[in-house]
């Protein structure tokens, strides 16, 4: 099963886990499921059906633009992580 790295922000939720095995074939089906494990994860996590704009996903250490339609393998390390701006 994928990996899903827990942020910080989140951790109340998970009850601190940093980590959770999760199963699921794209990024929305992890999301659904952590929201199912853990009720309201998947409000801070995504906005209006799309994963929310302050966060990007990475998958195997590859940042995607593919949101929560990214596919992950049974094996995947998923990371959610904040956006950073600048100029």
């Amino acid at each position: 099963m994928p990996l899903v790295f827990i942020p910080a922000q989140l951790r109340d939720l998970t009850g601190g886990a940093a980590q959770i095995e999760v199963a699921g074939a794209t990024v929305r089906e992890l999301v659904a499921t952590l929201d199912h494990q853990f009720p309201g994860i998947a409000g801070r996590l995504c906005q209006e059906g799309e994963l929310s704009p302050a966060l990007q996903v990475s998958i195997d250490g590859t940042l995607s633009r593919r949101g929560l339609d990214a596919k992950v393998a049974g094996a995947s390390e998923v990371h959610f992580l904040p956006v950073f701006g600048g100029g």
